[in-house]
């Protein structure tokens, strides 16, 4: 088992009851199986009764334990969703831990998805979990202590309407959710598995591809090198819950939980970008200046921004929204920043170039976090070379900019 490689052990988790949505197959099932391995009491719950006891079955024979117990339920139906919550309260006596995962991938073009599809894509991706928050939010709240999950997905992108407006709203229930419990001992993040290959998705992208001109095989080579196994996803999932603490309000992705779990090797890079920056040559005495070291910077984040709406829609929606979550702007709004600092250090006004230190920072922050998805995702050790090598560079850049207002 993938889990077995991470740093953890297994009574990582032990005592804990965790309750995983949509556990019958896909990156469900792997979660609820990393989960048991941790030691928590995990509750599948399904629609599909046939799925849902073959999940509980194969953890339970797999980690000679009952560890794992299955609870058939249609998440569309709220009269059902308060079965669960009654089964969980009399069986456990409450719940540590809540993982939206469950999903309906509705595909097809806004006019052409028929309003029930919408409404009941709107029950089991949006509703259910407000729903769940709201029936075991109480309990957590009077033990100050639990973890609410929920699973998003990359944005607004063609033909996924009817799934991704829904999926999104995970999100930002969870930032609302995550203010209103800061101070408290429960926690609420949001995590993306990234491209899985699951039964569901696959219908999905047959669905998508056909509409946006290509073949699902054609969309699964053009993204080949960064597609992420169910077990890798359910595992991210799993291990994620171990360090909620730290991802309380946060939108992270299963790379980078892997990563924290000690599952991904990020390499020695970590904490040494002042090191790599002299490593490369940027220093803050060079020839270039000021001046040349912010056109360095400019240069190459309009190479990246140019790049970014080169790439498909799925991608291209993942990165910039990764990029606002990460610097605390939008992409095309940090351009223009960017182009401003230019003209101020043509114009020698250090000081107000100065007083943009906690931007250029944030743009460190966010080559980190590309940096470290780069060594879970690319595949091809020769790219992943090259490309670690860019991003550090750019890294390098920024550091020289900075390390004029020591």
């Amino acid at each position: 088992m993938l889990i077995e490689k991470t740093r953890l052990r297994t009574d990582t988790l032990s005592g804990k009851a965790v309750l995983v949505t949509g556990a019958g197959g896909g990156i469900g099932f792997e979660t609820a199986r990393a989960l048991a391995w941790l030691g928590v009491d995990v509750i599948i719950a399904e629609i599909d009764e046939e799925k849902g006891a073959y999940a509980r079955d194969a953890i339970n024979k797999e980690l000679c334990s009952s560890k794992a117990c299955f609870y058939a339920v249609d998440l569309s139906d709220e009269a059902q969703i308060d079965g669960l919550c009654d089964f969980i309260d009399s069986r456990y006596g409450h719940l540590d831990v809540l993982i939206n995962n469950a999903t309906v991938a509705t595909m097809g073009a806004v006019d052409a998805v028929p309003v029930t599809d919408w409404d009941y894509s709107y029950a089991v991706n949006l509703r259910a979990p407000v729903l769940l928050t709201q029936k075991f939010l109480p309990g957590m709240k009077a033990r100050n202590s639990g973890v609410i999950v929920f699973v998003q997905s990359s944005g607004a992108a063609p033909y996924m309407g009817a799934y991704e407006v829904f999926k999104t709203a995970q999100a930002e229930l969870c930032s609302t959710l995550a203010g209103e419990l800061e101070g408290t001992g429960v926690c609420a993040y949001a995590i993306a598995p990234g491209l899985v290959r699951t039964e569901t998705a696959q219908r999905a992208i047959e669905t998508v591809s056909l509409l946006m001109g290509m073949t699902a095989a054609e969309f699964y080579k053009m993204n080949e090198n960064h597609m992420m196994s169910a077990e890798e996803a359910g595992v991210g999932f799993a291990v994620s819950v171990v360090n909620a603490g730290r991802y309380s309000g946060l939108e992270i992705g299963c790379v980078q939980a892997l990563m924290d779990a000690g599952v991904l090797d990020a390499g020695v890079f970590k904490n040494e970008k002042l090191a790599q920056a002299g490593s490369l040559g940027i220093t803050p005495d060079g020839a270039d200046g000021i001046e040349g070291c912010i056109e360095k910077v400019v240069r190459a984040f309009n190479e990246q921004y140019d790049g970014w709406h080169e790439r498909s829609v799925f991608e291209r929606q993942w990165v910039l929204r990764d990029f606002k979550k990460t610097v605390g702007m939008a992409a095309d709004g940090y351009q223009n920043l960017l182009a401003s600092l230019l003209e101020l250090a043509k114009e020698k006004n250090y000081e107000k170039i100065a007083g943009h230190k906690a931007e250029l920072e944030k743009l460190i922050e966010f080559y980190d976090h590309q940096y470290k998805l780069l060594q879970g995702y690319e595949k091809d050790p020769v790219m992943l070379e090259g490309n670690s090598r860019i991003i550090r560079g750019w890294i390098g850049d920024v550091q020289a900019v900075l390390d004029y207002f020591r």
